[in-house]
């Protein structure tokens, strides 16, 4: 092909774009208003400057999601110093977190809705906002390979979808890093929200294995949409650890603040 048929292709291509634009103009997937998108893709999707993520919300919702200032990056909680006096004296889970907000609000349903098969394409959106949010801390962190927490297969059945997948599915296909599901539930574990804070951790201790091949030595990014006591995520890192991991941190959407307005009820229910 000329070097001018390319060219009449590539611009062929950008006018069925704007056609598209016009006929069926871009709307953010958590709002689904097609005004107050960031001008700078002239109706796309919002774009994070320097990062080169686009990100399919109205600047408004991003506003939302990402409001409440910096977290520590040792476990996640809002308004502190690193380490915080959380995180003092304490063993840390994993090596590292980066949260996107805490849950509540906005987040807080935009969470539920990733959580079911029509919600996928929010899932998609947080992910992408959460790695335009904390790219330098993953890129220091140099993951070798992406985790999620799984779900247990009955569980996954009646809901249709995993939004731990779908997060480190988007994650890995922006930072062209493999996704690998390695972690498999173990043993059949009670509903994080039926049981008292104390006893949350004992519920999924040791409830997690799989296949580690090629595991040893290598940086994992563990991937999750809420975090609350933390439990779920230590016994995924326990697991990689004991399986050779040089290192595992975490990335989620939302944690459940200690004493936060919303109450740890309601996000336990979705840990």
């Amino acid at each position: 092909m000329t070097r001018g048929w390319m060219w009449l292709e590539r611009q062929r291509g950008a006018w069925a774009d704007t056609a598209l634009d016009l006929l069926f103009p871009p709307r953010c997937v958590l709002c689904r208003r097609e005004e107050d998108l960031t001008p700078s893709l002239a109706g796309g999707p919002s774009a994070v400057p320097g990062v080169g993520i686009e990100i399919p919300l109205c600047r408004g919702c991003i506003g939302e999601l990402t409001a409440g200032g910096p977290r520590c990056l040792r476990c996640g909680e809002r308004g502190r110093g690193e380490p915080c006096r959380v995180c003092l004296g304490r063993c840390p889970d994993w090596d590292g977190i980066v949260v996107l907000g805490g849950y509540g609000g906005t987040l807080r349903q935009a969470v539920l809705r990733a959580k079911h098969p029509r919600g996928e394409d929010v899932a998609g959106a947080l992910a992408a906002l959460l790695l335009s949010r904390h790219a330098e801390t993953i890129a220091a962190w140099a993951p070798d390979v992406i985790v999620p927490v799984p779900m247990h297969w009955w569980r996954r059945v009646v809901r249709g979808t995993s939004a731990a997948d779908v997060i480190a599915g988007r994650l890995g296909g922006l930072g062209g890093l493999p996704v690998r599901r390695l972690l498999r539930r173990t043993r059949p574990t009670v509903m994080q929200n039926r049981l008292p804070r104390e006893e949350r951790r004992a519920n999924v201790r040791d409830a997690f294995g799989g296949r580690y091949g090629g595991i040893a030595g290598k940086r994992v990014l563990l991937v999750d949409d809420v975090v609350t006591t933390g439990g779920t995520l230590a016994g995924c890192r326990r697991a990689l650890s004991e399986a050779g991991a040089a290192a595992v941190h975490v990335a989620v959407l939302a944690r459940a603040d200690h004493g936060g307005d919303d109450g740890d009820q309601q996000a336990v229910a979705l840990e």
